[in-house]
């Protein structure tokens, strides 16, 4: 395959956590990616790795989305997985609820409406990173919360719109995945023990699992689906 016809995937937040085991993921299953960090000091920590490389981008800003995207001579894939959290009930200061609803929401809507064309052109692929908190309330997290279900909700309505185009619009929804985010609950005997619980597959979740989602969604092998948010999350929303 020459350098043109290699499909090529964005992922926004994928110099960490989650975000990096979906851009290596898809660096295995044959995509050139460029893996996105809101900082000098994400994008540096990057580790290049075959076909992936990094690259700053700040959702909130139009014109560092229009920079990236409007280089980019193809796109077959978009992973909008930049998000923030504000925790200990800090998201019920407007301020602080509006500023995380731009990044998690509004920064997704932003990306794949910048986005359309390109991925028109290759009848591409857009997954969105939700929650279980699409589906449950976050008494402390109010914010992030909403912005979920809105991802959830933005996936449905996009899928709709912009099935004509050739584009299909889906979402995971991961549950307790262990990453330097949620290292205090893995680390918490007690609060780890409660999670495991009440998970039926009675583990934590790994970036990977998540990450093979992903890559299924945007796969041949889901070219019939669309519009849909795939819990991933070890039966939790379930039990």
């Amino acid at each position: 395959m020459s350098a043109s016809e290699q499909p090529r995937a964005l992922v926004t937040g994928g110099t960490g956590g989650i975000g990096r085991a979906i851009a290596e993921a898809l660096v295995g299953a044959g995509y050139r990616v460029i893996a996105t960090g809101r900082s000098e000091a994400e994008v540096a920590a990057f580790t290049r790795r075959g076909d992936a490389e990094a690259a700053m981008l700040d959702v909130t800003d139009p014109s560092s989305i229009d920079r990236l995207v409007g280089g980019l001579d193809r796109l077959d894939v978009l992973v909008n997985g930049a998000g923030v959290i504000e925790r200990g009930g800090a998201e019920y200061e407007p301020t602080v609820f509006a500023r995380v609803v731009d990044v998690n929401l509004t920064g997704t809507h932003r990306l794949c409406v910048t986005c359309r064309s390109r991925l028109a052109a290759s009848r591409g692929a857009i997954v969105n990173i939700g929650s279980m908190l699409s589906f449950f309330g976050g008494p402390l997290i109010p914010a992030y919360t909403a912005s979920k279900g809105g991802v959830a909700q933005l996936t449905k309505a996009l899928a709709v719109h912009w099935a004509a185009d050739g584009i299909r619009v889906n979402a995971v929804a991961p549950g307790y995945i262990a990453t330097d985010l949620t290292r205090p609950l893995v680390d918490d005997p007690e609060r780890s023990q409660a999670i495991v619980a009440r998970t039926p597959m009675g583990r934590w979740g790994r970036p990977e699992d998540v990450a093979g989602a992903v890559v299924f969604l945007c796969s041949p092998a889901a070219a019939f689906i669309t519009g849909v948010i795939l819990p991933v999350d070890g039966g939790y929303a379930a039990g």
